[in-house]
C-alpha cells in the first residue's frame, strides 16, 4: 500500500493505491474508492534539443546552429551582436560605404525587431551571417574596414 499527497490548484489530495496488477489499480482519493484504468507504456520517444555533431566521412545534416564564428584578423573592426536572435534582414552588402548610426541588419530578439547600426564610418568588407540565420550575444556579424 503506497499513499502520496498531491496539491492540485490549490486543494489536497489524498491517495492511497491498494492494489494494482496489469493495468488496473484500486485507489482511494480522500476517501473515496476508485478503480483504475492504467494505459499500457508505449515506446519511449526520445527527442534531443541538439544534435551531435556528424562523424568524420559521413555527410553534413542540415541543421541551423547559432553563428559563432569568429574571424582571427577582425579585431575591432567586427559589428557584433549585441544579444542572441535570429537575423531577419540584412540592408547592406559588401563594398557599401556606411555612416555612423546607419542601420545594417534586422535583429529578431525576444520577439522583439531590434536595428542593429554602424558604430562608425566605414566600408562593409564582410558579412559573417544569412538572414534566418541565429546568433548568439557577441557573434560577429559584419566587418566595417576605415
Amino acid at each position: 500500500m503506497k499513499q502520496y499527497k498531491y496539491k492540485i490548484n490549490g486543494s489536497l489530495y489524498n491517495v492511497v493505491i491498494l492494489n494494482s496488477n496489469d493495468n488496473l489499480a484500486e485507489v482511494e482519493v480522500n476517501g473515496i474508492p476508485y478503480t483504475v484504468e492504467i494505459e499500457k507504456k508505449t515506446k519511449k520517444q526520445i527527442t534531443t534539443a541538439f544534435k551531435k555533431p556528424a562523424q568524420a566521412g559521413s555527410p553534413q545534416p542540415e541543421v541551423s546552429t547559432p553563428v559563432a564564428r569568429h574571424s582571427h584578423s577582425a579585431g575591432d573592426n567586427a559589428l557584433k551582436s549585441p544579444l542572441p536572435g535570429i537575423i531577419l534582414d540584412i540592408t547592406c552588402n559588401v563594398g557599401d560605404t556606411v555612416k555612423k548610426g546607419q542601420k545594417l541588419l534586422v535583429l529578431e530578439a525576444m520577439k522583439m525587431e531590434n536595428n542593429i547600426i554602424a558604430d562608425r564610418d566605414g566600408i562593409i568588407k564582410e558579412i559573417k551571417v544569412r538572414k534566418s540565420d541565429p546568433v548568439l550575444e557577441g557573434s560577429e556579424l559584419l566587418i566595417i574596414a576605415g
